[in-house]
């Protein structure tokens, strides 16, 4: 074997430093040109589908399976192109379930008989699940945790139903027809608990929410107070010391904090949020001296619970306009926000009320989504009820948000407090011909992403798109103006969490 010469060996590891020097120049450069790149934009944009009633959907009790999945497929359709990534779907509106369940029958809001199950069978929850997905939404499961029958519903109630099987802990109201449970048993806390986690554990959701149904609103009994004298009398005759008020919040504030904590051990990025009256009670803050009372009414602590950090979204009932000189929309998020002591996420509730002008209506509606934007930069968000205030392709609220504060999209916020480590960037490769750029994703490392940032610059200028997490391509035929000069791709997963971005340069 011919030695090599000093001077071959000069010029091959000078060959070798100039690779190596060109290698960390361009991983430099990329790195350099990832950081430069601006982040999507972030904000929760979600409305309440109500089933209850039947208000959103379906639209009456017993569709056809194929008319029901139309109808959610249409919800979900709208929803990805007003630019909005969240549904907070109701799957338990009265001690019932849009979902199968082993604990509660069948809503008669689905069948039109209550025990009921979809023919041909099909899982409405498993359903909405895997479409929201599909479109890079998230579902967050609506529960109402104590109402046990509510009077739009027209069938018998179902010999499974607790108003039946557990008499002793549902109490009738008035004559309308609303059965509620008492929340200070024991079997009661133990059945709601059972039904959310049973949901928890058995469906890809991405949130469990309560709205301001606690302890009933007084004309559910027609003005009078909850029938609980007996249970109130066996917690005083064991020695219990609490007034009756404090004692009603502190059942609900066991319960609240029990469901908490226990998402957080079976599925720690299913997000809880609860959605309380948008008062917490008069005189808070001081600029508001009269209003409803939910504290001694509801029995809802709203504030206590904000402050504890027994939740990981809070999304008040802001019902009211910005003008409002007796309960301002901003003045009241303005409170609300200087309760936040945790650093939850703070997304208020709007809603577009019917009996308004519907061109003032939209108005307001963005004007509230801009407050909020700009009261909560950091993280902001709303939640819209109800969903059909924006369905209609000619609704004015959903022009006015779609040429508006909705025209690009957007990522939901994250919740660091429960995952801040983000995904691994995923693997990015771009193939060029004549008319156009193919740009393909696969994920790196153990974790699933939630949804794709994949972003493009053309002209100098960047842009992004998001995609969920089955679409892994997307092919890029530039305008005859337009020269893309640069792609990149970042994964997302289901804390909100976003990866480093990989960058491919186009030449």
């Amino acid at each position: 074997m011919k030695l090599i010469s000093k001077q071959l060996l000069k010029k091959l590891l000078l060959g070798v430093l100039i690779l190596s020097a060109t290698v960390s120049t361009n991983a430099a450069n990329k790195k350099k040109e990832a950081e430069e790149i601006p982040s999507a934009s972030r904000e929760l944009r979600a409305a309440w589908v109500a089933t209850v009633d039947n208000i959103d959907w379906p639209s009456k009790p017993g569709l056809s399976v194929d008319e029901q999945k139309k109808e959610a497929i249409a919800i979900l359709d709208r929803l990805k192109e007003l630019n909005m990534n969240a549904v907070i779907f109701q799957v338990r509106p009265q001690a019932d379930a849009l979902y199968k369940s082993d604990l509660e029958p069948w809503s008669y809001y689905l069948t039109g008989e209550q025990g009921k199950a979809p023919e041909p069978f099909y899982d409405p929850l498993e359903f909405w699940v895997s479409e929201a997905h599909a479109r890079g939404i998230e579902l967050h499961a609506w529960f109402n945790p104590y109402r046990a029958n509510h009077p739009a519903m027209k069938c018998e109630i179902s010999p499974k139903s607790i108003v039946k099987t557990k008499p002793e802990c549902v109490r009738k109201l008035g004559k309308a027809g609303y059965y509620w449970m008492d929340p200070s048993l024991q079997e009661v806390q133990d059945h709601s608990f059972s039904v959310i986690m049973d949901v928890v554990k058995r469906y890809d959701i991405d949130g469990v929410q309560f709205d301001d149904y606690f302890y009933p609103y007084s004309e559910y009994n027609e003005g009078k107070d909850f029938p609980d004298d007996d249970t109130y009398k066996a917690y005083t005759d064991k020695g219990g010391k609490l007034s009756r008020g404090d004692w009603r919040r502190d059942n609900v504030n066991k319960f609240v904090k029990r469901v908490y904590d226990g998402i957080k051990k079976v599925k720690a990025s299913v997000l809880f949020g609860i959605s309380p009256f948008g008062l917490y009670r008069p005189g808070y803050p001081a600029s508001i001296p009269s209003g409803f009372d939910q504290y001694s009414t509801l029995y809802a602590d709203a504030k206590l619970w904000f402050n504890k950090g027994w939740v990981d979204y809070y999304s008040p009932q802001l019902y009211w306009n910005i003008s409002n000189m007796k309960v301002s929309f901003p003045i009241l998020l303005g409170w609300w926000n200087s309760e936040n002591t945790k650093g939850r996420n703070l997304w208020p509730g709007l809603y577009s009320r019917p009996e308004v002008d519907q061109k003032t209506m939209s108005l307001e509606i963005v004007n509230q989504v801009m407050v909020t934007r700009g009261m909560i930069p950091q993280a902001p968000g709303t939640i819209i009820f109800s969903m059909k205030s924006i369905m209609d392709k000619d609704s004015l609220n959903g022009k006015a948000l779609k040429d508006g504060p909705y025209k690009s999209q957007a990522l939901v916020p994250s919740s660091p407090w429960l995952d801040n480590k983000a995904p691994e960037k995923p693997v990015i490769n771009v193939t060029k011909n004549s008319e156009d750029i193919k740009v393909t994703w696969s994920p790196a490392g153990k974790e699933k992403p939630f949804v794709y940032v994949l972003y493009t610059k053309v002209n100098d200028k960047w842009n992004y798109e998001i995609f969920p997490e089955g679409t892994l391509e997307m092919t890029k035929k530039p305008g005859a103006k337009e020269k893309i000069t640069a792609v990149a791709i970042s994964a997302v997963d289901r804390c909100g969490n976003e990866s480093k971005k990989n960058v491919f340069t186009i030449e």
